[in-house]
């Protein structure tokens, strides 16, 4: 059976999506094609606006309306501590924490040789530019526990030390609520090494 072209069109941009395959993608636009044009006009201008208004922060790349972004404007953040993660996506996850009142910088991403993504192709200078212009005291490494992310977690221990500050990683291992049981090797393996005092 032939599809009309207006609703293969918005298959095909749909299934463009991360994690949307053809037919969540048929589904999503079947939903949308039975919604009120009121509910898709504003479903347009949401992903319009997302497009037109947002930004990255001039310093430290997480998602802004403005030039900086709410936590680099915020005079109640420490500005001495600065959270490198590999998108804003991880600025998002760890603020819903309301565990850290430092400041971010963020990557684009990680290194990885294979897919052609090196030091250059990420915001890595401009991270360094910034010890330039301010003064930290600690720099906590938030990156993905994968091989990329532990690559580029080793690279940037390596830039980072000369300059004299704290380097730390962010803690691994067992969920709150897991059992050691089910857990596999890897991570109660991480779990142990990272302990800490109590």
């Amino acid at each position: 059976m032939k599809i009309a072209e207006p609703l293969q069109i918005a298959i095909e941009e749909l299934s463009k999506l991360p994690s949307i395959g053809k037919k969540t993608a048929q589904r999503l636009a079947i939903h949308i094609l039975k919604r009120e044009n009121d509910e898709v006009e504003s479903f347009v201008k949401a992903i319009r606006d997302l497009k037109l208004k947002l930004r990255f922060c001039s310093r430290c790349f997480n998602l802004s309306v403005n030039e900086l972004c709410e936590i680099c404007e915020s005079s109640k953040r420490d500005h001495s501590i600065v959270c490198v993660v590999e998108e804003a996506n991880d600025v998002i996850a760890i603020e819903k924490t309301n565990e850290f009142n430092g400041t971010y910088h963020v990557l684009g991403g990680s290194l990885s040789p294979l897919s052609g993504i090196g030091p250059d192709e990420l915001r890595i200078k401009e991270l360094l530019k910034r010890f330039e212009d301010e003064d930290f005291k600690e720099i906590i490494l938030a990156l993905n526990p994968d091989t990329e992310g532990e690559t580029t977690i080793l690279y940037l221990s390596k830039l980072l030390k000369p300059f004299g500050v704290k380097i730390s990683r962010i803690a691994r291992g067992l969920p709150v609520g897991g059992d050691l049981e089910f857990a596999d090797d890897a991570t109660i393996g991480r779990a142990v090494l990272g302990r800490i005092e109590i």
